[in-house]
């Protein structure tokens, strides 16, 4: 053991933890996401391809071994949203530094919305965008470019106003935009219970570090939604904490 310690280079001990920690990212990055399953189904595969070879199922090694040959392949298409999703997230990390996207005063005034529009049981969907671009939702919808306030997100919001549809999305203090349409989720694990507007959320943050509130009419409830996971049930003090910490308030 101490001859093994003594032989080992700073540049090998470098290489080991950047190794653990990339390993420890992709595990955190797809934990809870489908991406899992089809893990344990490559894995299967795998093995099949092993007992094939041991116990000379010639035919089903050929067919395992021809789809194994472009495993690369399969990797990408079967998991190009993971992937899509993990290289929009590499220049965002903690380690890069803390962007400040909104000022503390905004921000509390999306929070007092979120609880207004909860207490009244009126739906809503506040996107907080952050580094990866939304023009293209953004586009679909209605311009505004107003000043955020607890009165204006209100009024968006209220059942007889035309853009009440769809989301509000904010960007450093603005709303950029309303009505605008966001992709639905296609993770079979979603729970069935979660409604169009809690899986749109989820659809988009598995595409992009944007953070969503959603307000549900059925429960009066808030939820916040971050890289493809939903919390449910928020309260306003957790609201506003987890707000501070992820837009650097």
């Amino acid at each position: 053991m101490l001859d093994f310690l003594a032989a080992l280079r700073i540049q090998d001990a470098i290489d080991i933890l950047l190794i653990s920690y990339i390993i420890y990212r992709i595990i955190d990055l797809i934990r809870g996401t489908r991406a899992v399953q089809m893990l344990i189904g490559l894995g299967i595969v795998f093995l099949a391809f092993l007992s094939s070879q041991y116990f000379e199922l010639y035919t089903l090694n050929w067919i395992l071994d021809n789809f194994l040959s472009s495993i690369l392949l399969v990797i990408v298409v079967i998991f190009q949203d993971d992937i899509r999703r993990a290289l929009t997230q590499v220049g965002t990390r903690p380690f890069l530094g803390t962007t400040k996207w909104i000022e503390p005063g905004e921000l509390e005034e999306i929070v007092r919305a979120a609880v207004a529009l909860a207490s009244k049981r009126i739906g809503a969907l506040i996107v907080l965008q952050r580094e990866v671009g939304l023009n293209q939702y953004i586009e679909v919808g209605t311009r505004l470019d107003a000043r955020v306030s607890k009165e204006l997100i209100l009024s968006i919001f209220l059942p007889n106003s035309p853009i009440h549809d769809g989301a509000v999305i904010i960007h450093h203090g603005r709303i950029i935009a309303a009505g605008c349409f966001l992709p639905l989720t296609t993770n079979p694990h979603v729970s069935r219970t979660l409604g169009t507007r809690h899986r749109a959320a989820i659809g988009l943050t598995e595409e992009t570090d944007a953070v969503v509130v959603v307000i549900s009419e059925e429960e009066g409830a808030i939820s916040l939604v971050r890289e493809g996971r939903i919390t449910r049930d928020v309260d306003a003090g957790t609201l506003r904490t987890t707000l501070q910490k992820l837009l650097g308030a």
